[in-house]
């Protein structure tokens, strides 16, 4: 019963989708994690290289774990830019940075579980600490990693955050979601960087994602001509992965109130500090900073 409470009211606070995995170690993608790290595949996130034990063991991370529960969140957006020539975003960046509007519904969560439940210990995570969060999502049956390395939901596509409890309750587990891309290369085909280097495996580095966001240095002149307009983030392998033609709008409005999609192509060329704080203070689009964007919008400019 706990099981079902729980995902009951993870349905009641707006998440789109909620699974259980038992806390464990990650035996499968230990050694995977070990080579694509060694590969360099992370670029200069050396971050990703701590923590090693706590990214593969949420035990070791959040000690007395039981259970960890997984929710997706969609952020799929309810309009598209009003200027088609503008420099391009991430659609997850359209409205209010997910990590406040996630983390006070996670808190929520946390606070009814016990309610309903009792005492229970645990800590909720949102991109926020070494988890391995797509691994735990397919653990608990919410969708699969497709080719791009990207989470798919069979029925509703890859346009979701995802976040965890990590809590002290022994839970019924959900099983691990089926593989459902077949033979289909489309991600890997359409990305202009060849950052897909192989089904299932991603060089970050070569990311335009990663370019834009990440990577603190000047953009390498390698990737001039292949940027396709992004300025922070991409959604490219997302847009031709057929899965997503089942993507539906979110009803979050706190995803609907930014104004980076009503911009126009001269209000990009002419964008001040001014401008950028006022119009990116609650996107996740400050964490590249205005010196970043300004960055990567003189490297489009080359192209």
């Amino acid at each position: 019963m706990s099981s079902a409470t729980i995902k009951s009211i993870a349905r009641e606070l707006g998440f789109s989708f909620c699974g259980i995995a038992r806390a464990a170690f990650l035996e499968e993608e230990a050694p995977r994690l070990e080579q694509w790290l060694k590969e360099g595949n992370h670029g200069t996130m050396k971050w990703m290289e701590n923590h090693f034990d706590k990214r593969l063991d949420p035990r070791v991370l959040v000690p007395g774990a039981k259970s960890v529960v997984s929710v997706l969140y969609n952020y799929f957006p309810d309009r598209a830019p009003s200027d088609p020539d503008t420099p391009k975003i991430s659609r997850y960046a359209f409205g209010e940075d997910y990590h406040d509007v996630i983390r006070d519904k996670l808190k929520e969560f946390l606070f009814r579980i016990r309610e309903e439940l009792g005492d229970v210990e645990g800590r909720v995570f949102v991109d926020s600490a070494p988890v391995m969060d797509k691994a735990w999502a397919v653990r608990s049956g919410l969708g699969w990693q497709g080719k791009h390395t990207n989470l798919i939901n069979k029925g509703h596509g890859s346009y979701f955050f995802i976040a965890e409890l990590i809590i002290n309750l022994d839970l019924d587990p959900d099983g691990p979601a089926m593989d459902h891309c077949g033979s289909c290369t489309a991600c890997i085909d359409a990305c202009p960087t060849d950052a897909i280097v192989a089904p299932y495996i991603l060089d970050a580095s070569k990311c335009i994602s990663y370019l834009t966001i990440e990577l603190r240095e000047a953009i390498p002149d390698e990737f001039k001509g292949k940027m396709e307009g992004w300025a922070f983030g991409c959604d490219i392998c997302q847009e031709v992965c057929p899965w997503n033609r089942f993507s539906m709008p979110h009803s979050e409005p706190r995803f609907s109130t930014g104004r980076a999609p009503d911009l126009s192509a001269a209000e990009w060329r002419e964008m001040t500090r001014e401008v950028f704080d006022e119009v990116f203070t609650n996107s996740a689009v400050k964490r590249t900073g205005f010196e970043g964007l300004m960055r990567n919008l003189a490297f489009l400019r080359q192209e």
